[in-house]
């Protein structure tokens, strides 16, 4: 069972830009705590930004000032709006949904970097 899909991943320069979507089906979407994970080849998977259910947001320091989460709950899609890329943003990039105990991964969307 599907339940969380991305898009928009790709191959961009560096210090371009690309745009991510996470569509979770399901009513309680509002509800969620949404966030982005990137996990690197040899490395461990790592937050990069959330967003809650108010709508307030946190980010990795490594991403400060250059992502931006947001959310539309009329879509049921959280978006990760990525700028400035550098070559160590390469990662797949995962969504979660978050809420209480229960929690739930897309499948990954890859983003390259390349210079």
């Amino acid at each position: 069972q599907v339940q969380l899909v991305e898009s928009g991943g790709g191959l961009v320069q560096l210090g371009g830009s690309l745009r991510l979507s996470c569509v979770a089906p399901g009513s309680l979407f509002r509800l969620y705590t949404m966030g982005w994970y990137r996990q690197a080849p040899g490395k461990q998977r790592e937050l990069v930004a959330v967003i809650d259910s108010a709508g307030s947001t946190n980010y990795a320091d490594s991403v400060k000032g250059r992502f931006t989460i947001s959310r539309d709950n009329a879509k049921n899609t959280v978006y990760l709006q990525m700028n400035s890329l550098k070559a160590e943003d390469t990662a797949v990039y995962l969504c979660n949904k978050n809420i209480g105990s229960l929690s739930a991964w897309g499948q990954g969307t890859q983003v390259t970097v390349s210079s």
